[in-house]
C-alpha cells in the first residue's frame, strides 16, 4: 500500500508540474472508503487551477473520478479505494470511553481524517437534524445507526424514542428496544396522534420548572418525511413545525430522512427549524444547495453508500456513515434489554470529539 501511495503522489506532482502548477504532496489519510492526499500549494500557485485539472488528475491516478477541495492553506485530493471497507458501528462504538460521552450523543461514523464523529443533540446548535439524499445514498442506514447508538450510550431512564415508519421495514429490527415509548408508528394517522401528545408534553414541560433536566429527553425518528407530510397533510405539519421550533427547550428532538428536501414540499418552516443537515449523494449542485442549505458543500460529488457531509455549527465535515445489520441491530437490542447502557464489550477504547459540544 505504502509504495503505491507514494506512486500516486508522484504522479499527482507530475500531473501539476506538467500545467505549471508549483505544489508538493505532504501527506494524506486513507479511509475506508476513501485515499486523500494533501497537497500544497506554493506561494502564488492558484488552487482554482488545481480544481479544474481533477479530471487529468483522475486519468494519471487511474481512478473514475477525483475530488479536490480547498482545506486551510491546504488542497485535497481524493479517490475513491480499489477495495472499499464498510464503517462498522459496533466496533466504532467500542473505541470509545462510554463514561465520557455527553449524554444524548450519537455516533454517525467516521470523519475524514479517521476519528469517529459524534453529534450531540441537547446541543444550542444541534436540536433537530435532517437527513437528505437520493435512493442509495444510506439515510435508512444512518437512521439506524442513530438510533441504536443513542440507545447504548443512554438508558431507559435518560431516553425515550419515539420511531415512524411509514414503510414499516427500515426500524424493524428495533422492535423491544427498552427505550421505545410505543410500538412502531407507521399510519399517518397514527403518526398525527403521536405527535400531538409530543405537543401536549412539549406544553406540560413548558409550564414547569425546571423544564428540563429530571426528565427524560424525547428523541422522534422519522423516515421518508415528506411521503408522511404529502399523506398527514396540515394536521401533521402543524403539529411538526411546533415541535421543531419548541421542542429541544422541552427535551424533545426530531431526526428525519427524505429525498426531498424542498421547501415545496416540506414546508418553509419545516426546513427552517433544521439547524443540522446531514447530506447524502444528490443529483446535481442546485439539490446539494437546498439539501444542506448551504452552496459549495460538494454534495453532489459524494459516492453514495453512506458517504455523507454533515453542515453543523457553520461548518462542513465530511463522514462515512456507520452501518449496522439487521442481525447485528437485533443481537444488540436482546443486549441492551439486559443492561442498564453501554456497548457490548470489545477492545480498547478512546475517546472523541463531538459535533454540539456546547451545552
Amino acid at each position: 500500500m505504502r509504495e503505491k501511495l507514494e506512486y500516486q503522489a508522484d504522479r499527482i506532482e507530475m500531473v501539476l508540474g506538467m500545467h505549471k502548477v508549483r505544489a508538493r504532496v505532504t501527506g494524506g489519510t486513507v479511509t475506508p472508503r476513501s485515499i486523500r492526499f494533501r497537497v500544497h500549494p506554493a506561494l502564488g500557485a492558484r488552487v482554482s487551477k488545481i480544481k479544474r485539472l481533477s479530471e487529468e488528475l483522475a486519468v494519471a491516478l487511474d481512478a473514475d473520478n477525483c475530488r479536490v477541495a480547498r482545506r486551510g492553506a491546504a488542497v485535497d485530493v481524493e479517490i475513491a479505494r480499489d477495495d472499499p471497507q464498510p464503517v462498522r458501528l459496533l466496533p466504532l462504538c467500542r473505541q470509545l470511553d462510554v463514561d465520557e460521552v455527553p449524554p444524548l450523543t450519537a455516533v454517525l461514523g467516521l470523519a475524514a481524517d479517521g476519528g469517529p464523529l459524534l453529534i450531540r443533540l441537547p446541543s444550542p446548535d444541534v436540536a433537530h437534524m435532517l437527513v437528505a439524499g437520493t435512493t442509495g445514498s444510506g439515510k435508512t442506514v444512518l437512521l439506524q445507526a442513530i438510533i441504536l447508538s443513542l440507545a447504548m450510550l443512554n438508558g431507559p431512564d435518560t431516553l425515550a424514542l419515539m420511531l415512524i415508519d411509514p414503510k414499516g421495514s427500515a426500524f424493524r429490527p428495533f422492535e423491544g428496544l427498552p427505550q421505545l415509548s410505543r410500538g412502531m408508528i407507521r399510519g399517518p394517522e397514527e403518526a398525527i396522534e403521536s405527535m400531538q401528545s409530543l405537543v401536549r408534553l412539549m406544553e406540560r414541560r413548558g409550564e414547569a420548572e425546571p423544564a428540563v433536566g429530571a426528565e427524560r429527553h424525547v428523541v422522534l425518528v422519522i423516515d421518508e418525511l415528506a411521503d408522511l407530510l404529502m399523506t398527514g397533510g396540515d394536521e401533521l405539519r402543524d403539529s411538526l413545525t411546533r415541535l421543531l421550533q419548541r421542542g429541544r427547550g422541552a427535551g424533545i428532538h426530531v431526526v428525519a430522512a427524505t429525498q426531498k428536501p424542498m421547501a415545496s414540499v416540506l414546508g418553509s418552516l419545516v426546513t427552517a427549524n433544521f439547524p443540522v443537515r446531514l447530506v447524502g449523494r444528490v443529483t446535481n449542485a442546485t439539490d446539494a444547495r437546498v439539501a444542506s442549505g448551504w452552496s459549495d458543500t460538494g454534495a453532489e460529488r459524494l459516492e453514495g453508500r453512506g458517504d455523507f457531509v454533515a453542515v453543523a455549527e457553520g461548518q462542513v465535515t465530511r463522514f462515512q456513515t456507520a452501518y449496522v445489520s439487521p442481525r447485528e441491530i437485533r443481537e444488540t437490542v436482546s443486549w441492551i434489554s439486559g443492561a442498564t447502557k453501554g456497548v457490548p464489550p470489545g477492545p480498547v477504547r478512546q475517546s472523541a470529539p463531538a459535533l454540539g459540544g456546547g451545552r
